[in-house]
């Protein structure tokens, strides 16, 4: 209850001092600035100068008559060559050939190897991966296309992980045993 009462009070003390209080502008009225140029001593009057006028110029071309005509030339004719089809309705030839390289310096081995009757080509390429496999293929191409066989020699081995670089200083080395100081 007494808050109540308190709370009251102060209710009352403040709108009272409220209702004295009548808001006075002192701050100066706000004038717009004036950006004309006034002219000093140190900085006299520009020079007025009148506005140029320009007529409206014509540019026509007019061509002149001591210019050459450009010489006519009768177009060549030229006849269009005769060729005649050539005729190289050969037969397919049978052929077959190999080649093998093995280079352990350079870690190449590979080798491929085709043989084909006129009508079928078949052949197979290996190739050993860097992974440590070998990849073989063995294909076969007739009038009803290409079929290839992929298949790997081995199981792919990857080298663990190790950084190249060094550290940047070196692990200081203390004496194996101290010596006490003589005083």
């Amino acid at each position: 209850m007494k808050f109540f009462v308190f709370a009251a009070l102060i209710a009352v003390t403040v709108a009272e001092s409220a209702e004295r209080y009548v808001p006075t502008s002192s701050y100066p009225a706000y004038e717009k600035p004036s950006y004309e140029y006034v002219p000093t001593a140190a900085y006299p009057a520009y020079p007025s100068y009148d506005k140029p006028s320009y007529e409206k110029s014509s540019y026509e071309y007019v061509p002149a008559a001591d210019y050459p005509a450009y010489p006519s030339y009768d177009k060549p004719s030229y006849e269009k060559p005769s060729y005649d089809k050539p005729s190289y309705d050969y037969a397919p030839q049978p052929y077959s050939f190999g080649y093998a390289v093995k280079d352990e310096a350079s870690y190449n081995d590979y080798s491929h190897s085709e043989t084909s009757d006129g009508n079928v080509v078949t052949g197979s390429y290996s190739v050993a991966l860097p992974d440590g496999r070998t990849q073989i293929v063995t294909y076969k191409a007739d009038k009803y296309g290409y079929t290839a066989d992929v298949k790997y020699i081995g199981e792919a081995k990857y080298p663990e992980y190790k950084p190249s670089y060094a550290p940047a200083y070196s692990t200081p080395s203390y004496p194996s045993t101290y010596a006490e100081p003589t005083y």
